[in-house]
């Protein structure tokens, strides 16, 4: 059994001042860029962000995407629905109606408070920058052209937080924004 762990799951550590501070059992992968990543590369806190950040970032993005796009496919499937609904015994039709149209202005209500749409192109992009960094990196390239591998990892944790910070707040700030809109609307 434990071979067979061993050919499934891999130690990942991260060393502090010579000392393993923290492991633990990464699951190993067939994805390629896996096997051009070092081991000392790969146990540094900064790398270790950055697979951290970027899984968020991609995730985060799928499932807005995915919200947005089944809100957005009822509320069209309702709106389709409507001229249909009228063909019905007029006292069921009005009511129908109604119920698709109230429907429809609260998916669309659900949308807009939780802004499915445009978080999911934050995250997109964000994901898209810290996979740019990830691969600048593996390749040597670009702002960590010419540096050794410890300057690079160095570099790497502030452009990752940079990332990161710049898109938190944007988020603030489009939060802010939105909120403060929707108080100035029911004043």
């Amino acid at each position: 059994m434990w071979v067979d762990l061993q050919r499934e799951f891999r130690p990942q550590c991260i060393e502090v001042h010579g000392e393993i501070d923290v492991c633990w059992f990464k699951k190993k992968s067939e994805n390629p860029t896996e096997r051009l990543v070092p081991e000392s590369v790969g146990a540094h806190p900064a790398w270790v962000r950055l697979e951290d950040q970027l899984r968020w970032y991609d995730g985060k993005s799928m499932s807005c995407q995915a919200w947005y796009k089944r809100l957005k496919f009822v509320q069209i499937s309702l709106a389709v629905l409507i001229p249909v609904l009228n063909l019905l015994d007029q006292a069921i039709s009005k009511w129908a109606t109604s119920i698709a149209g109230a429907l429809i202005a609260v998916l669309e209500g659900v949308q807009h408070m939780n802004q499915y749409s445009t978080l999911w192109v934050t995250y997109r992009a964000t994901a898209e920058r810290l996979k740019h960094e990830k691969f600048l990196l593996l390749s040597a390239a670009g702002p960590y052209k010419g540096l050794a591998e410890a300057e690079r990892l160095t570099a790497l944790a502030e452009r990752v937080e940079e990332h990161v910070s710049a898109e938190h707040a944007n988020w603030f700030n489009e939060t802010r924004r939105t909120t403060s809109g929707q108080r100035n609307v029911g004043a």
